[in-house]
């Protein structure tokens, strides 16, 4: 079941754009205001459920008059989980302290944060210049889609992918980065796999909005990793090899 809405989170049919994002950046420092067991319900479902998330977002839509998330709870859970699993990686394959700091950084501004902006710009982007519906009158209001609604977008998306290849990995990675067929094919599988469902759950994102059309396109790069991944294994490249000797070749 849904769980409880908390004190920090009661509906407020006066939200406004344009002071949210400052207001999301001090909630970042005030953890008793944020909503934890309502994003670890989120992070379970995009798992398993992912459309319950999304029907959900329209709900919060209707009662605070946006889209995007008013809570900081998602990123800094996430990036938390990310620090981890990057400790993780440091302690089972470099013993150097100065390096697994480098390691946990790089993993959660680059990998998490920096791309996410990034990949969040290019759809809201997209999004906002070729696919919003014709409205059918001058008398409706304009839609766009939020910059910070596509970066919740972006972090729904990533949250499996980091199970996928930070935590289901990490346990996998002893078979995965040895030489041969099987560890490049299983390997090739995994990130296959994981790439396609941040795809779909990108693709659920935006097609949600009632006011989007063409929201297929987002399914696009699915078929392309489809297509690279026989390429790449037939090729005897291992992604997991690939990366763990990016970051601990040492």
């Amino acid at each position: 079941m849904l769980p409880s809405t908390s004190k920090g989170r009661q509906p407020s049919p006066h939200v406004r754009a344009s002071p949210v994002f400052p207001q999301y950046l001090r909630r970042i420092i005030k953890w008793q205001q944020m909503d934890i067991e309502y994003t670890f319900w989120q992070m379970l479902h995009l798992c398993t459920s992912p459309k319950v998330v999304y029907q959900h977002t329209k709900y919060h839509k209707q009662t605070k008059n946006q889209w995007a998330r008013d809570d900081p709870a998602f990123v800094v859970i996430c990036s938390l989980l990310l620090s981890v699993s990057a400790l993780a990686y440091s302690a089972a394959y470099d013993h150097n302290l100065a390096h697994a700091v480098f390691v946990v950084v790089s993993v959660v501004l680059v990998h998490f944060l920096i791309t996410g902006a990034i990949l969040a710009t290019c759809c809201w982007f997209l999004t906002n210049t070729y696919f919003r519906e014709e409205a059918p009158n001058s008398h409706v209001v304009e839609q766009k889609v939020e910059w910070m609604y596509a970066f919740d977008v972006h972090c729904n998306s990533f949250f499996p992918m980091f199970v996928l290849l930070y935590v289901i990995h990490y346990f996998l990675s002893p078979v995965l980065i040895t030489h041969g067929f099987i560890p490049s094919l299983l390997s090739n599988l995994l990130f296959m796999v994981a790439v396609s469902y941040y795809h779909y759950l990108n693709f659920l994102g935006y097609d949600v909005l009632p006011f989007l059309e063409r929201t297929t396109f987002f399914l696009y790069p699915i078929g392309i990793a489809f297509v690279l991944s026989p390429i790449l294994i037939l090729s005897g490249f291992n992604p997991s090899r690939y990366f763990m000797n990016m970051y601990f070749s040492g």
